[in-house]
């Protein structure tokens, strides 16, 4: 199994850290990328958001300064707002990153959590699904084809139109990033992609229905079972120990989603119960020690029958930049191989 990290290089400034500065995030952001590529981990993510809290609104840029600074390990979006993007433009940039990395660039495409990204790029929000129905199909198309012919409703047609440069990896890796929509996992089995599953709460095992419809559609269209890969993206956070870890996350976490995501959708506040249960056995959250949290992975590989990537959502909490390293130096000596052994 391949286990990384993701990140929306996210900072939630309640206060408390007056020197809050944009340019040490990025800069500890590389640092950390560089810190798992050297204790072994798989992968790195960045997320796209278009708002004060992240800096990730070009993660293409940012993963590819840390192409530069690192050997071994995969760099992604997590994901890419493709239904705000071009397609042409999202495959010359994964595809330069490519070579960049020589052939350790993947991507992840999906619709976005947020939607400040459709006012900002002139488009409508009624277009939700059809937006990233058709730029999903012209993006594989690209893929899939040096010279395109095309035509849509939401961009200029192609006409035998060469699209380069071509990536080191044919094809490039493009996984469907879902929630917990049924029509989008239907989608990704159609069209044979890996899926990844972000789950940011609730009990693992309720996602199994939709994966299930996932790899119903898939062997429908004529896909082979092991092109039919599922990966989970959840919040995590490893420590020495599992009280030390719930501990050191929670505070940050609860402030970050009680002041942000819960406000905005009325979700009500959090508490310190309902983080327990969400940390708890069933539970998504991949928070404790190094042997439970690989306890945790291999249930949540369990529930979902089988996963072939697991990557930690953990900088929303506002943990210091040492905390955050000495995680992932946990999950690439501990946890992967406890995983993976």
């Amino acid at each position: 199994m391949e286990i990384g990290i993701d990140s929306f290089v996210a900072r939630f400034d309640n206060g408390a850290n007056k020197n809050f500065n944009s340019k040490d995030e990025i800069s500890q952001l590389l640092e950390r990328i560089a810190w798992a590529d050297e204790v072994g981990l798989n992968i790195f993510g960045i997320g796209e958001h278009h708002r004060k809290e992240f800096l990730d609104s070009a993660p293409v840029v940012i993963l590819s300064a840390a192409a530069a600074r690192t050997k071994r390990i995969k760099l992604t979006s997590a994901v890419t707002v493709l239904s705000a993007a071009d397609p042409v433009r999202v495959f010359q940039n994964f595809a330069t990153l490519d070579l960049i990395s020589q052939g350790r660039a993947e991507m992840v495409v999906g619709r976005g959590s947020f939607i400040e990204a459709y006012p900002l790029f002139g488009l409508n929000l009624q277009d939700y699904d059809e937006l990233f129905a058709e730029k999903l199909e012209l993006l594989l198309k690209i893929r899939d084809n040096e010279f395109v012919t095309w035509a849509g409703k939401f961009r200029p047609a192609l006409k035998n139109q060469p699209v380069y440069p071509r990536a080191v990896q044919n094809p490039l890796p493009i996984w469907l990033g879902v929630g917990g929509t049924p029509e989008s996992f239907v989608r990704a089995g159609m069209l044979g992609m890996p899926l990844m599953v972000a789950i940011i709460g609730g009990e693992t095992h309720r996602f199994r229905p939709l994966v299930d419809l996932y790899r119903e559609a898939g062997k429908r269209a004529g896909h082979a079972a092991e092109k039919l890969t599922v990966g989970m993206h959840a919040f995590g956070y490893v420590a020495d120990t599992t009280e030390q870890a719930v501990n050191e996350f929670y505070p940050g976490y609860a402030e970050a989603m009680s002041n942000g995501i819960a406000k905005e959708r009325g979700w009500p506040p959090v508490t310190r119960a309902r983080f327990d249960a969400q940390a708890g056995p069933l539970g998504a959250y991949m928070i404790g020690g190094p042997e439970e949290v690989a306890q945790k992975i291999k249930r949540h590989s369990d529930a979902l029958g089988g996963l072939v990537r697991v990557t930690f959502q953990m900088d929303t909490a506002n943990l210091p930049h040492d905390k955050l390293m000495r995680s992932i130096e946990l999950i690439g000596t501990k946890v992967a191989p406890l995983v993976n052994k």
